[in-house]
């Protein structure tokens, strides 16, 4: 079959992914030592599941027997809405306003697969969506997506960073798409703005001075110097994509409709959901990515935001 590589973009652009690039499945040598050195500095904090499987992370062909290329995809979630200033709201991250985007991502992968499979006989493929382990920012670079930023997420000419990650380990050998080129520059706002200075250099984020970790992936109490910093934040975090001129200038409001904002999830009134059951939490959160936080998580962090933030007046 003649024109393979450009025949699978444009099955893959077709299901829905905003960009599509290929690189080897071959060893991430460069990106594996950072990774190694920056566990090393404990910077991952709990997130122990990024201590293990680390000769899996760094070689994608060890997770799939004969893997000679790695499609990488991402896809826009974007969509044009902005939190409120309003006293007693707290704030989510916009990637969880909609549904799960492990579902949705997933969802259009397995499509490729399947077609892939179809179109190609013999040849074997694996999809992941944040779900292994694999160095999806560094395959996303290396596959000439996008670079990634001082902040540490990948940040495409077209989308900005406002993009989720998916990966196809496969046995088809695929020509490798030039990586990407750094646009950073001399740009250090998210660095400034970040207001737990939870990024320590740049391209290096310490996790456990991260808000979006500290509100997500951390169990148990936070420190209150840094929960004094969250600035009404209960589900992640944006402040380091808010200020960043490539999303500024750059950013399209998705085409999936089922990244929209569920109803009182941009700004949440803070007093509601502090009074939320376990079995609410459950039900009003059911394929949300918020369900990540856990109950016992998310009710810390509003307690956190209603100590922290402005209440409204009687």
């Amino acid at each position: 079959m003649e024109n393979v590589p450009e025949i699978v973009k444009s099955k893959a652009l077709a299901l829905g992914f905003s960009e599509v690039g290929f690189t080897s499945a071959s060893m991430l040598d460069e990106e594996g030592s950072r990774l190694q050195e920056w566990i090393s500095r404990g910077y991952q904090g709990t997130m122990h599941w990024m201590e293990r499987r680390c000769e899996e992370r760094i070689d994608p062909s060890t997770l799939l027997a004969d893997a000679r290329s790695v499609i990488v995809v991402a896809v826009n979630y974007m969509t044009p809405h902005r939190h409120s200033d309003e006293s007693g709201s707290g704030k989510v991250s916009r990637y969880a306003w909609g549904d799960d985007y492990h579902t949705i991502v997933l969802e259009k992968l397995e499509a490729l697969v399947h077609w892939l499979d179809t179109t190609f006989p013999g040849s074997r493929s694996r999809a992941y969506v944040d779900t292994g382990p694999v160095m999806e920012k560094a395959l996303a670079a290396r596959a000439g997506i996008g670079w990634q930023g001082k902040h540490s997420n990948v940040i495409t000419r077209e989308y900005g960073s406002w993009v989720f990650l998916g990966e196809i380990i496969t046995t088809l050998d695929l020509p490798p798409d030039t990586p990407a080129v750094d646009h950073c520059g001399t740009c250090t706002l998210c660095i400034e703005a970040c207001p737990t200075k939870a990024i320590v250099d740049a391209y290096v984020v310490d996790a456990r001075r991260c808000i979006s970790y500290l509100t997500i992936e951390h169990r148990g109490p936070v420190d209150e110097s840094l929960g004094d910093q969250f600035e009404g934040w209960v589900f992640g975090c944006d402040i380091c994509q808010d200020v960043c001129p490539w999303n500024l200038k750059f950013s399209r409001t998705s085409t999936e409709q089922r990244f929209e904002p569920r109803e009182s999830m941009i700004s949440p009134r803070l007093e509601e959901w502090s009074g939320m059951t376990e079995e609410e939490f459950r039900l009003k959160f059911d394929k949300s990515p918020i369900r990540r936080a856990k109950w016992q998580g998310l009710m810390r962090n509003v307690q956190i935001a209603l100590r922290t933030t402005p209440r409204p007046a009687l």
